[in-house]
């Protein structure tokens, strides 16, 4: 297979959480437009409806699932094995940001432990929802969204900070333990970028972020996408436990 066709997904299952807007969308449909059979889950259902239609997908290839809620991620994720008898992929985007632009001492503890239920529980418990299927096929791709933050930190976002750096190392530790499976384990680190997520994200924290990037400016989703096509293909062989960068030159490690 040469390097040109190993990032198309043809008759493959690729799951994506938060695929109805942002990062998820554009790579919903950059994967879409390469064969892969899309699974969506989200939470936004009028934004899912849209991608169904966009996209022409059957009513199982559609699910409103909430990630902070262990349950519903288990029942989903055996629901999608049962009707489609695989999932190749999971690309994990969905998250929040949470209280921003908040010094640490004002964080309520319900609002800081909600960011970590969703970004980084949820990864866990997708994880470990798609991992023995993947095993036993002896092939799985996993990417989860985790971002510049996880790396170096935001003032006034210690919720989100704490989230996606405990993402971060989560990746490391289990991609290792499921290399040997034919299972490969990956991160995106992502500096902002123009999606609805940020759309509540102070300007104060925005005009920060966006000052520490030498491009000086936000990235676009579909840029994001490219990088997490690639992570969710069969071309992506050979790098594990990652967290690759898409921060317009913040991070350079």
């Amino acid at each position: 297979m040469s390097a040109t066709s190993s990032v198309e997904f043809s008759g493959q299952v690729v799951v994506i959480s938060g695929a109805a807007t942002g990062i998820g969308k554009s790579s919903a449909q950059l994967i879409a437009a390469r064969g892969a059979k899309i699974i969506a889950l989200d939470f936004n259902k009028s934004a899912l409806d849209e991608l169904a239609k966009e996209l022409n997908l059957a009513a199982n290839q559609v699910h409103i699932c909430d990630i902070s809620d262990q349950g519903q991620i288990n029942k989903t994720i055996a629901t999608i094995l049962k009707d489609h008898g695989t999932i190749d992929a999971l690309i994990n985007t969905a998250g929040i940001v949470g209280p921003s632009n908040t010094q640490f001492e004002d964080v309520n503890w319900p609002d800081f432990e909600k960011v970590l239920q969703v970004n980084l529980y949820g990864a866990i418990w997708l994880t470990q929802a798609v991992i023995p299927s993947m095993k036993a096929k002896k092939y799985g791709r996993i990417v989860h969204l985790a971002s510049i933050a996880g790396k170096e930190g935001n003032p006034g976002l210690s919720p989100y900070n704490t989230s996606k750096a405990g993402m971060i190392g989560f990746v490391k530790g289990v991609a290792k333990e499921f290399a040997p499976h034919g299972v490969i384990i990956n991160s995106l680190a992502p500096a902002v970028i123009s999606t609805p997520m940020n759309a509540n994200t102070s300007d104060e924290t925005l005009k920060y972020m966006i000052s520490r990037i030498p491009m000086g400016r936000v990235g676009q989703p579909e840029e994001v996408a490219e990088i997490v096509a690639f992570m969710a293909s069969k071309a992506c062989s050979f790098t594990t436990g990652f967290t690759f960068d898409a921060s317009g030159g913040r991070a350079t490690y």
